[in-house]
């Protein structure tokens, strides 16, 4: 379901070893995966040269000033033929409420103009719905009378497994569910006579009345200068099936989009990455005319790395900032060999797991202030996103896990049972110490008789949960502190003393 647009008018280029493929439009219905509710939802995709922009459904008013799409109140009268005119599925038992699946052209819903598939209902004859079930909402509309009034609000987020139509209001089937089910349309549409006469014709429209309609709205864009296309799954070397997520240079995703089919997602794929090579083309050429001959950019581009570290768990250390700051017109980054020096006036490193670390330099001071600030804002920042961590340990032969929350501290909690066996706040933590092996030693004051608790745990890589340790806390401090942020930062305030 995607719909492509012509070539750009200007020739296509491409970066060194990279296929020729011009440069696309496209748009097309894929679905978002929700990986915090293992849900999918349908969305649009809409790729122009320069911007990858991911569309949802919406219900807008479109005529009134004062009218509200996102509650609307409606009343149905039941018709002979055709009932409510309207099809529910879903229900409380998968944790989505009842939702219209179906509005039948020319029937009594498909009449008032206000209701729409996606529509949640949220009350029928005011009696409120919304974790009702899906026999008892049935229940309810079937035995509502003539006069129905029930309020709904458009689910932005309809889970893909409810598969409900994107089109325009349909014919009405031929039978009617007897026996309602969650995952079946529950028809409320064949409910009065069975003679087969005409349905009634529509109302005449009221002065001033409402109108509504269903749209795709932009509801978020990732700028394709310099993004990168992941199609492995997270912490993973295997590839996702017909799946791949697209991330701006600012970390702006489009989260992970799946397709309909193995040639979609090829032909997705090749758009996209073509777009992109065209921009990182661009940004080359711009960057080359600042560089002399010598330091011309012959590739720029994203490639896997060996091993990928989470950023709770490793360490920024400043190495040497110096002052006074190099005029230079093109400032590199790039790995410096520990056995030949210091390559450049401002080295930092990036300590990780087992004591191993990676060594980077930077032309200028204020290119490592800004690298430190961004890194530490990072942390914070996947530290919040993540909200916890937990690490296998053990004392004394027993297994135990060590949980580092971002809103409860630290929780020890046996392995096999669950049982919590002690928490404490992060600002309990008064000290601690480690053996420079496996073992530490955590120094907690108890709040209510102020005397300090001493527990002692091993890890196989402690360098990592005494990394994850450090992010969490000064996430914490940083989350009340706005000031934190800067204090922290060793480079600015070395610039400043200087």
């Amino acid at each position: 379901m995607s719909a492509e647009g012509p070539p750009a008018p200007a020739g296509p280029r491409r970066l060194p070893g990279r296929p020729l493929v011009p440069v696309r439009t496209k748009t097309g219905v894929v679905l978002l995966h929700d990986e915090a509710s293992g849900n999918a939802y349908t969305v649009r995709l809409k790729l122009t040269k320069e911007v990858l922009t991911i569309q949802t459904q919406d219900v807008i008013c479109v005529s009134a000033s004062n009218c509200s799409a996102n509650h609307r109140t409606v009343t149905l009268r039941r018709q002979p033929v055709g009932g409510l005119g309207l099809s529910i599925k879903g229900g409380a038992e998968y944790k989505v409420p009842a939702v219209i699946s179906k509005v039948f052209k020319g029937h009594a819903a498909d009449q008032t103009g206000m209701l729409f598939t996606g529509d949640a209902v949220l009350q029928v004859n005011g009696i409120n719905v919304e974790n009702a079930t899906h026999e008892e909402v049935v229940h309810l509309l079937r035995n509502a009378g003539d006069e129905v009034t029930i309020s709904v609000e458009y689910l932005r987020k309809v889970p893909s497994f409810l598969k409900l139509p994107l089109g325009s209001p349909g014919p009405p089937s031929a039978h009617s569910s007897q026996a309602s089910s969650p995952l079946f349309d529950s028809g409320l549409h064949l409910n009065g006579s069975s003679s087969h006469t005409a349905p009634s014709s529509p109302p005449s429209p009221i002065a001033n009345e409402p109108k509504y309609e269903k749209r795709w709205l932009d509801a978020w864009s990732v700028p394709l200068s310099m993004a990168r296309i992941s199609r492995y799954r997270a912490g993973a070397e295997t590839l996702r099936p017909d799946a791949f997520q697209v991330v701006a240079l600012d970390g702006v995703s489009s989260g992970l989009l799946q397709f309909p089919s193995t040639q979609e997602h090829a032909g997705w794929l090749r758009a996209v990455s073509a777009n992109i090579s065209d921009l990182t083309l661009q940004t080359m050429e711009m960057t080359n005319k600042c560089c002399s001959p010598c330091e011309q950019v012959s590739i720029l581009d994203w490639v896997r790395a060996e091993k990928t570290y989470n950023l709770c768990e490793v360490l920024f250390k400043v190495d040497k900032p110096q002052l006074p700051d190099a005029c230079c017109s093109c400032a590199n980054l790039g790995f410096r060999d520990p056995d030949f020096g210091d390559q450049g006036p401002h080295c930092f490193s990036v300590l990780v797991g087992r004591g191993g670390s990676h060594s980077f330099s930077v032309e200028l001071g204020s290119e490592l202030a800004e690298w430190e600030a961004r890194f530490q804002r990072a942390t914070f920042m996947e530290v919040q996103r993540t909200g916890s961590r937990t690490y296998v340990c053990s004392w004394r032969g027993r297994t135990l896990c060590l949980t580092v929350d971002f809103a409860l501290g630290f929780t020890c909690s046996d392995s096999r049972t669950k049982n919590v066996l002690w928490r404490y706040k992060f600002s309990q933590l008064k000290g601690s110490s480690d053996d420079g092996k496996g073992r530490v030693r955590l120094l907690f004051q108890n709040l209510d008789t102020k005397e300090i608790e001493t527990k002692e745990l091993e890890f196989q890589d402690l360098t990592a949960v005494l990394h994850c340790v450090h992010s969490f806390m000064a996430a914490k401090v940083a989350s009340v502190d706005a000031a934190f942020m800067d204090s922290q930062n060793v480079t600015r305030k070395f610039m400043h003393s200087s």
